[in-house]
């Protein structure tokens, strides 16, 4: 029998793949789930059609990524905060702050995306990377100045 996954299996196969299982397997355990459909020709034509759908959209957001990177360039994200003599600052400074930041500057981007290489305590500069893709990571500097 030949069945479309329509979700990863581990040990028969990836998410859109024809593969051929037994006739149990598939009419009673895989198609009453919900993790395959039989590979009927309507079926595999929808299939071809959703991934090329796919393929484009995710060729659109990779290109949109690499736009929105190339705007954010070699950009310094400065943010202030109280501090003592030492330099050490009061709390410190999260992925929250960033995104605070970067939206004041025109980037509207998650602070789920962002990535601080360490815990900011001190003052100084530290770096970030901010995820934009699954294949694009853009790093910044960010500043941290007393007020």
């Amino acid at each position: 029998m030949d069945i479309i996954l329509r979700e990863d299996i581990k040990g028969l196969g990836y998410k859109n793949d024809t593969v051929k299982v037994k006739a149990g397997y598939g009419r009673n355990y895989l198609i009453p789930k919900g993790v395959a459909i039989l590979a009927s020709k309507s079926n595999r034509k929808m299939i071809d059609e959703n991934i090329r759908q796919a393929a484009h959209k995710a060729e659109k957001s990779l290109k949109d990524a690499q736009a929105l990177a190339d705007r954010i360039g070699e950009m310094i994200l400065e943010i202030k905060t109280k501090a003592g003599e030492s330099g050490k600052i009061f709390g410190a400074i999260t992925a929250i702050q960033a995104a605070e930041a970067l939206s004041i500057k025109g980037f509207d981007i998650d602070r789920k995306k962002i990535t601080l290489s360490k815990d900011i305590k001190h003052i100084g500069d530290h770096s970030a990377v901010i995820d934009l893709h699954k294949n694009i990571h853009h790093k910044i500097i960010v500043r941290v100045v007393t007020e």
